[in-house]
């Protein structure tokens, strides 16, 4: 447990010294929202539930690829090897993904937020929205933590981030949509219990898979 607080608290150290990353990130959500309001909301007095909600997913998703991307690429060779010396792999890869997780609801809530007072309230459950957005945290954190430490090994780390990233997402966006669709719809929690089981087993499968896979990735 040191081992994962020292690394989150180096996480968070350099994110704060490249301010540009976290400011580049919060612009983009904040302007891709405006975007959307300009050539959907603006121009047409109301919007179809099922836009509003594949819209914000859309802009939640591009996010969570632009910010996690970085997770393993940002490191250069010589300081993954002082890394490799330090600390165990499985500590790595659990603060990697802690720390991606906590950046990826800050962009949900963010955005949230933003979306909200831009696009209108389309939510009928607002609760049962929120929790969707943290899933969504959980599960674009843990896969793209680790698909991004697969890719940091390769030559062509964006395009390898791209190919292996979709067909890991794809199940995780689909359960998201259904699950903030029954929230459009005012459905209550009993309804939604399917979506929210299967969301929550893929994250606990993916950190598990994370934890015991990665320190053979890190030997590498």
């Amino acid at each position: 447990m040191k081992e994962i607080i020292h690394l989150i608290k180096k996480d968070f150290i350099l994110e704060w010294r490249q301010k540009y990353a976290l400011n580049g990130m919060i612009l983009y959500v904040i302007s891709t929202v405006f975007v959307c309001y300009i050539s959907f909301k603006l121009k047409v007095s109301s919007i179809e539930k099922i836009t509003w909600n594949t819209l914000f997913w859309i802009i939640l998703l591009f996010s969570a690829v632009n910010s996690i991307t970085k997770s393993f690429i940002q490191e250069k060779a010589g300081r993954q090897i002082y890394y490799f010396t330090l600390a165990n792999p499985q500590s790595v890869i659990i603060s990697k993904i802690i720390y991606n997780i906590g950046l990826m609801l800050f962009l949900g809530f963010l955005g949230f937020v933003v979306y909200f007072a831009l696009m209108g309230n389309q939510a009928e459950n607002v609760p049962m929205f929120l929790l969707s957005i943290v899933l969504g945290a959980l599960g674009f954190s843990s896969s793209l933590t680790l698909i991004a430490g697969i890719a940091s090994k390769a030559d062509n780390s964006s395009g390898l981030m791209a190919v292996l990233s979709f067909p890991v997402i794809l199940p995780i966006l689909t359960m998201l949509i259904r699950l903030s669709k029954n929230a459009m719809d005012g459905l209550a929690f009993s309804s939604s219990y399917d979506e929210i089981i299967t969301l929550m087993g893929i994250d606990l499968i993916v950190i598990a898979l994370s934890y015991v896979l990665f320190p053979y990735l890190w030997k590498s």
